[in-house]
């Protein structure tokens, strides 16, 4: 019986994200294939949507919008510290940076510019506005065995 990606499914896949120009993002294939079950938040809901009905065997190649992917560039999404907010550590440009928010959530931010005492920091994810490529090869899909 070959089953489909659906809900209540288990999937084993390979899969390799890409940028516009082809660079390369993250990829499974030198490494062991991704097992996760279908709709469990491993996957942003646009990667999981065109996967839905790949059986065992199957391979494809999709192009994901920002608005599915990581979301459009939110220039909301800089802000400007004060040096001092750093503490000990010295901000450099493209340094990636752990904050806290009021909230307690993590949040990394890319330092962007740094003028004086004002560091202004990206809060966007790193692929927001970019359009991606998704190619995936589904190995296995099984029902999810609940014990």
């Amino acid at each position: 019986m070959d089953y489909l990606i659906d809900d209540g499914m288990e999937i084993t896949l390979h899969f390799t994200l890409k940028l516009e120009d082809g660079t390369v993002v993250d990829s499974t294939k030198e490494k062991a294939p991704a097992t996760f079950q279908y709709g469990d938040g491993n996957l942003p809901p646009g990667f999981e949507h065109p996967i839905k009905g790949m059986a065992a065997g199957q391979s494809g190649t999709f192009h994901i919008t920002p608005e599915h992917a990581f979301g459009q560039h939110n220039p909301q999404n800089i802000q400007t510290l004060k040096r001092a907010d750093f503490g000990d550590e010295a901000p450099e440009i493209g340094m990636v940076m752990s904050f806290a928010d009021k909230a307690g959530t993590e949040l990394p931010g890319v330092v962007k510019t740094i003028d004086g005492d004002r560091v202004e920091v990206d809060f966007n994810h790193p692929l927001a506005g970019r359009t991606l490529t998704f190619e995936v090869e589904v190995l296995n899909v099984t029902p999810i065995t609940t014990h």
